[in-house]
């Protein structure tokens, strides 16, 4: 067991995000893949990761959104979604939305605190920290260990979850790690 309290969310550190040919690459995924590998040490058996995948048949708002990215309805298992690091032992959860905070993932941390790192900052991270900060949910960012779109999006989404204090806490690598 881990000496880092709570729990470890790893969002979304996939394939197409970290594909530099892919059109939804975080430019900066392969800086924060250390960082992440050093807080999934730290957190132990207390670490979930997160995969977006398509859905079978995309309904409302997402039948727009698949039509502008048709390359990705492809089936979970396609080698896009699959993660870039070993789970390991760890609790893999999919979900077909940006947000990965629902009743899945909050009945395996109960109510955390969660720390958080992943991609896209401005995607996928931020729709699943503010929804779980909403929730009563104690949840810190791992700034240098999360990779936005771009350089500006990524402290866009950070500035927008630091409004959220003291429910989100902006934090670096070395501030978790250090305890």
């Amino acid at each position: 067991m881990s000496d880092a309290p709570g729990w470890l969310v790893v969002v979304d550190l996939q394939h197409v995000f970290g594909d530099p040919d892919s059109p939804w690459t975080a430019p900066r995924f392969e800086e924060v893949r250390p960082r992440v590998r050093e807080l999934v040490t730290a957190f132990g058996e207390r670490v979930v990761f997160t995969r977006f995948v398509a859905p079978a048949e995309p309904a409302g708002a997402w039948v727009d959104y698949y039509a502008q990215y048709p390359f990705a309805l492809q089936p979970p298992d396609a080698p896009l979604y699959r993660l870039v690091e070993d789970p390991g032992g760890a609790r893999v959860l999919d979900a077909p939305t940006f947000g990965k905070w629902g009743p899945e993932l909050a009945g395996v941390v109960g109510g955390g605190p969660l720390t958080v790192a992943g991609v896209a900052t401005d995607c996928c991270v931020v729709s699943t920290v503010l929804p779980a900060a909403d929730a009563g949910v104690p949840v810190r960012v791992v700034t240098d260990a999360c990779a936005g779109s771009s350089d500006d999006e990524h402290r866009r989404a950070l500035h927008l979850m630091g409004l959220y204090a003291p429910l989100v806490e902006l934090t670096t690598t070395a501030e978790v790690l250090a305890g």
